[in-house]
């Protein structure tokens, strides 16, 4: 996949790791934009960027809620470049919007493979289909919404796209690893419960609206879409 016209928008108080990042990056061909914290990286969503890398450490206002901040306002993927490895930080990265957790210090061979992995999902999910139905759901896949009774549904990056993986593959049962992998883009091992948890959430938000059951647990198994 080229990276030509391929924007990053990386924020990080570091700025000798920005400074790197951008050279690997520009040599690479994306456009780099940079931003060392969350008054400039919300400044910086002017330029709609395609991909966002994000640190969770920064002083006033930290990752996590900057990320929420910035969902609100854009869909691009977001990747966390933290210090923090525990499953505790990755649960909660992946609740705030985010949909890849990197390790510092990482690889940027790596980095560069999650990145192109990221896109290339994206452009993958807006050749879906516009609009799917499911008794009072509406999934709309273009918009990367979902409505049920009328009503839209809060939901995270994350939530959405176990949504649109199980929607669009009803009636198969997909082990919470599978879920994981497809959705964040990366070695699933040990994280498990993000899954556990991101699928109550599903299930909390569509109860507020509907009675219908969509996402069946197959004990042992995993998670499968109700097949209508």
């Amino acid at each position: 996949m080229s990276a030509t016209m391929n924007k990053i928008l990386m924020i990080d108080d570091d700025r000798e790791l920005l400074n790197m990042l951008r050279c690997y990056f520009e040599m690479k061909s994306y456009d780099v934009v940079t931003a060392e914290n969350g008054a400039e990286a919300l400044e910086r969503l002017r330029t709609h960027p395609d991909i966002i890398l994000l640190d969770i450490n920064m002083p006033q206002v930290d990752g996590l809620t900057l990320c929420r901040l910035i969902r609100d306002k854009i869909s691009c993927p977001i990747l966390f470049l933290t210090a923090k490895a525990e499953e505790d930080d990755r649960v909660n990265g992946l609740l705030s919007g985010g949909d890849d957790y990197i390790v510092k210090p990482f690889s940027l061979k790596e980095l560069d493979a999650r990145i192109t992995a990221h896109l290339k999902r994206q452009q993958r999910s807006s050749t879906a289909p516009d609009c799917s139905f499911h008794g009072g759901l509406v999934i709309d896949y273009t918009a990367k919404t979902v409505q049920a009774g009328g009503q839209d549904l809060n939901l995270t990056k994350a939530e959405y796209l176990i949504i649109e993986f199980l929607s669009m593959n009803p009636g198969i049962v997909f082990d919470k690893e599978r879920i994981y992998e497809k959705i964040c883009g990366w070695d699933a091992e040990g994280d498990s419960r993000s899954v556990t948890e991101l699928i109550r959430r599903i299930r909390k938000k569509l109860s507020d609206f509907t009675d219908t059951e969509y996402i069946e647990t197959v004990w042992g198994m995993g998670y499968r879409w109700v097949k209508r």
